[in-house]
């Protein structure tokens, strides 16, 4: 296995842990956090594969339902405890959003799709798992809320688009694009920078008044 295998199942890990733990929070049973978990994992490459038209990744090895039955067991074995490692499963968060945007821009370009389209399957690939997961459990969607997490993804696209015209090879711009993602995600985190609320001058809870 190399390194950006590992690195995506550890980023897969992640986010099947954040999943199951909002759903824990939620007393669900054991498996609709599994459920949670798993398409929290799986939602936005599923989500891309199935607008580029192939079939979704997941349905072809069985790591991806594994690591998620890991992650399940984890936070059931780890309980409380799982709290002591928020900094740890954030970093591996980040980590695997930056790849899975690179994996979305990559697999959409190679399927000769525009720049444009190619930055929005990023986009797609990093941040949908969550809007899923926030949906099945009745939370508005992180992404909505100020959250500098998609804007991650859409700036890791540019970014690839960039090294792509001057002609980086492509490990040098996997790389840079994918860290781009992460710094700006843990830039965001640390210093609080956060997308301006769009606010109705209205706060009636009618619109129509």
């Amino acid at each position: 296995m190399d390194l950006i295998s590992i690195v995506d199942y550890a980023g897969t890990f992640a986010f099947a842990v954040s999943g199951i733990r909002l759903a824990s929070a939620k007393n669900f049973d054991w498996f609709g956090a599994y459920v949670v978990g798993f398409v929290t994992a799986i939602g936005g490459g599923t989500t891309r594969d199935l607008l580029l038209d192939v079939t979704p990744f997941w349905m072809l090895q069985p790591s991806y339902i594994i690591i998620t039955g890991i992650a399940l067991f984890a936070v059931i074995l780890m309980g409380k405890r799982m709290a002591y490692f928020n900094n740890a499963f954030f970093i591996f968060d980040a980590i695997g959003l930056g790849l899975f945007v690179v994996v979305g821009v990559e697999k959409s370009m190679s399927a000769g799709f525009p720049i444009w389209v190619t930055i929005l399957m990023g986009m797609i690939t990093g941040s949908v798992g969550g809007i899923i997961r926030d949906i099945l459990i009745n939370e508005v969607p992180l992404i909505f809320r100020k959250d500098i997490y998609a804007l991650a993804c859409i700036f890791g696209g540019i970014i690839y688009y960039i090294c792509t015209l001057i002609d980086l090879p492509s490990e040098i711009t996997q790389i840079i694009s994918a860290a781009s993602v992460i710094l700006m995600r843990v830039l965001a985190v640390k210093y609080h920078w956060s997308v301006p609320v769009l606010k109705s001058g209205d706060h009636s809870d009618d619109p129509h008044k």
